[in-house]
């Protein structure tokens, strides 16, 4: 199997998504992809940051991770993409980034990327479906090739069963509510293995 490049993009506060992506790299990775870990460029002033120690912290610990850049999303064959749910939304940090790439999707070097995506929140009802749901809405614009997990593997109902991609809720500590890794990796491991189908169609 070819290196598929695999791009890894995630925004994250606290830390939840950050390690949402650390477990889909190492799948990935394990699975023979060649794959970078970017974060989305972060929008929130430094007061907003400052009026949260974790925030502050998670800042600092992640500080040498790279920023995404349209470069990387011309490099990578397929995505990853972890955010928290913002009102059922996508977080704006996501979408700045997103509403930059209009010349790649104009210049179609966006389309047949292969998409994954992961969420979490507060509450098990808290938006992580609506948030995959819209993140693979700008994906559709693109003519991008959507990689749910859907029910492909037991994993997804110890989780929580969300077949859209793995979510989890997390609890006012910070702390991952369901047992999610497994379902990270196996989300990690089929969207390389989509993206290796892609690669050999084309």
């Amino acid at each position: 199997m070819s290196n598929e490049k695999i791009a890894i993009v995630y925004y994250s506060s606290t830390g939840t998504n950050y390690q949402l992506a650390k477990w889909a790299e190492e799948a990935a990775t394990a699975a023979g992809a060649d794959v970078k870990v970017l974060k989305f460029p972060e929008l929130a002033p430094d007061a907003a940051i400052d009026s949260n120690p974790a925030w502050r912290a998670h800042v600092e610990e992640t500080k040498d991770v790279p920023e995404v850049t349209p470069a990387d999303m011309e490099w990578a064959d397929g995505f990853i993409f972890s955010v928290p749910s913002r009102f059922g939304n996508v977080p704006g940090q996501a979408k700045q980034f997103f509403d930059t790439l209009g010349g790649l999707w104009a210049g179609g070097k966006l389309a047949n990327k292969v998409v994954s995506g992961m969420s979490s929140a507060a509450n098990a009802h808290g938006g992580q479906e609506q948030t995959v749901l819209s993140l693979y809405t700008t994906m559709f614009h693109w003519g991008a090739i959507i990689a749910g997990p859907g029910y492909t593997d037991p994993v997804a109902f110890a989780s929580g069963g969300n077949p859209y991609g793995t979510s989890v809720t997390v609890d006012q500590e910070g702390n991952m509510v369901e047992d999610v890794e497994e379902a990270v990796k196996h989300q990690a491991r089929r969207t390389v293995s989509v993206t290796s189908w892609v690669k050999a169609g084309q």
